[in-house]
């Protein structure tokens, strides 16, 4: 693909940001968790990156986020929240997610990211992944009631915040199939998509298919791969998310088996408004984050003009 032939995003409309977990991962502390933010955001600038999803070191008070990011000329994007819709009380996980979506309001942020967490096992170091339904805790008839009926309310929460509630489809999550990806998007008419074509792939999806089948539903994007042979083996062994992670399954976009000229293309040719967010967690010691970082801010740049 030659310059020309590559696509344009509206610069005016898609911007790139990235998510910490490049630098500091919210789910196993051993890999660089006590990085100090100011560190992380000096080094998110550094890299080009306009803006910022949280993580677990970002302050969650609407004054000291706002002096955190603006210190370093960035953003709020956005943040994950986890729901437990399926098995909690509906009532403390909307509350919950009330003052999430306040915080992200008051920053300026357009979308509010969900994952349903009920029975996830990606955060336990041990858990072996399971692949379709093998050995996968899957949801009950009554636990999907209650996980379509929580998100439905879930989804008039963001919206009075000013906010698109979008899914995060995630390995070792009962969200994690393409049929289970579906189920969700068909019961909740409303509900909008995180397009994660590392967690689209490392699940036995193509990512470029999802986008086409859900082309409507796309608000948010994250930008990471996965190296192939590590996630077969994986599948192959029974690996944990830990252990996939700590092995290199995700990569930065340009590396890895993702097509991401296919998918920037596409989200061209639908005009997509929003962020563009990389993201690809590793072992820091392993994977120096800085470095990491630039390669694939250049990559977005050299793909899509932004």
């Amino acid at each position: 693909m030659n310059a020309e032939q590559k696509p344009r995003l509206d610069p005016d409309k898609v911007f790139v940001g990235a998510n910490p977990i490049i630098w500091s991962n919210d789910d196993f502390n051993e890999l660089n968790g006590d990085l100090p933010l100011d560190e992380l955001l000096a080094d998110m600038h550094r890299a080009g990156y306009a803006g910022s999803e949280l993580g677990h070191a970002y302050p969650r008070s609407s004054d000291a986020l706002r002096n955190a990011l603006d210190s370093h000329q960035l953003r709020l994007v956005s943040g994950w929240h986890s729901t437990f819709f399926a098995t909690q009380n509906r009532t403390s996980e909307l509350d919950s997610l009330k003052k999430h979506c306040a915080l992200l309001a008051s920053l300026g942020a357009h979308v509010a990211i969900v994952a349903e967490c009920s029975h996830c096992i990606h955060g336990d170091r041990n858990a072996a992944l399971g692949y379709g339904d093998r050995d996968r805790k899957t949801l009950s008839a009554a636990e999907w009631t209650h996980l379509i009926d929580g998100m439905n309310a879930a989804i008039g929460v963001a919206a009075r915040h000013g906010l698109s509630l979008v899914y995060h489809h995630h390995m070792g999550t009962v969200i994690q199939t393409g049929d289970e990806l579906d189920r969700l998007l068909a019961g909740l008419p409303e509900l909008d998509l995180v397009l994660d074509p590392g967690h689209l792939a490392f699940a036995g999806l193509d990512p470029v298919a999802v986008l086409e089948r859900h082309s409507k539903r796309v608000r948010h994007v994250h930008l990471k791969s996965v190296r192939a042979e590590i996630a077969e083996k994986a599948r192959a062994e029974s690996w944990s998310f830990h252990r996939a992670v700590c092995s290199g399954v995700f990569t930065i976009p340009g590396d890895g088996m993702v097509d991401f000229p296919a998918i920037f293309a596409r989200l061209a040719a639908l005009d997509y408004a929003g962020w563009l967010v990389v993201e690809a967690e590793e072992d820091p010691t392993l994977v120096p984050p800085l470095p990491k970082a630039i390669r694939a801010r250049e990559y977005v740049r050299e793909q899509t003009g932004l």
